[in-house]
């Protein structure tokens, strides 16, 4: 048994391959440089290139695979629907997705596909803090435009729900709303890090269209980033609400955000 995994070098992508090889599995990782990622998996890990965006590249991908992992992410929507179907003519008989954010043509085609299926409903992810690491070691300083409190989830953890949903039964169906232990603040999570640094980190409101325009000066899609901030401004009560589908489904607690910055703390660190 063979998963393909998209998205493979990503935030999340790469905790479920991880969490794949933990467990003794066939593994093929979906990326654009192959001979950049080498170095980012164990000598197990089949890497192929391509993306999962661009249908040329999907044949070889899906060639041999029983099960695939599929993050959805922006330019998707109009391919993913496409990709599913040739997944399910290449032989893949279980499919997980996590989604982003909305429940949109690549869900609903996974959820319409015929075969295994779990969707994967992931809230805010720890690792969206990493987007502080420069202003915190330039500046000690951290601007957003909202304080609202979010149960942010660890990518890890969505990876070993991925793992478990691919490998075990009984998960077919399901829709899993991923939450950490708790609902945080930016300041608060400001204060972990602070107190984690040894070092005074002041948070700054901005505007909610400089929040909208920094996005977009990283490269996302206006109407993305508009997106993007306006859950900011009034997240879905899922968003900050605690879940215990992760202890649920692995067996073991969701990690917290101390853990991740415990993890992380050097990326925030100057020099």
């Amino acid at each position: 048994m063979t998963t393909l995994v998209t998205g493979a070098t990503g935030n999340t992508g790469r905790h479920v391959v991880a969490e794949l090889v933990r467990r003794g599995e066939r593994v093929r990782a979906l990326t654009r440089n192959p001979a950049a990622a080498a170095g980012r998996f164990p000598a197990a890990v089949e890497t192929v290139a391509g993306a999962h965006t661009e249908p040329g590249t999907w044949e070889a991908a899906l060639a041999g695979c029983d099960r695939l992992h599929i993050t959805a992410v922006e330019g998707l929507a109009e391919v993913g629907p496409e990709l599913v179907r040739r997944a399910i003519g290449a032989g893949v008989r279980r499919i997980t997705v996590l989604w982003d954010g909305r429940v949109g043509p690549v869900e609903r085609a996974v959820a319409e596909s015929g075969v295994e299926w779990t969707r994967l409903e992931a809230q805010e992810f720890m690792s969206n803090t990493l987007t502080w690491s420069d202003s915190i070691r330039g500046e000690g300083v951290v601007r957003e435009p909202y304080d609202r409190p979010s149960a942010l989830v660890h990518q890890a953890d969505i990876g070993a729900v991925a793992a478990v949903a691919l490998l075990e039964d009984g998960h077919a169906g399901e829709v899993y709303n991923l939450t950490g232990p708790e609902a945080l603040t930016p300041r608060q999570r400001v204060a972990l890090l602070s107190r984690e640094l040894d070092r005074d980190i002041a948070f700054v409101p901005i505007p909610h269209d400089r929040a909208v325009e920094r996005l977009v000066a990283g490269g996302v899609s206006p109407k993305e980033a508009e997106y993007v901030i306006g859950w900011y401004a009034a997240p879905p009560g899922a968003a900050t609400t605690v879940d215990d589908t992760v202890e649920r489904v692995t067996g073991r607690p969701a990690r917290t955000f101390e853990q991740w910055v415990a993890e992380y703390a050097d990326h925030f660190r100057g020099g």
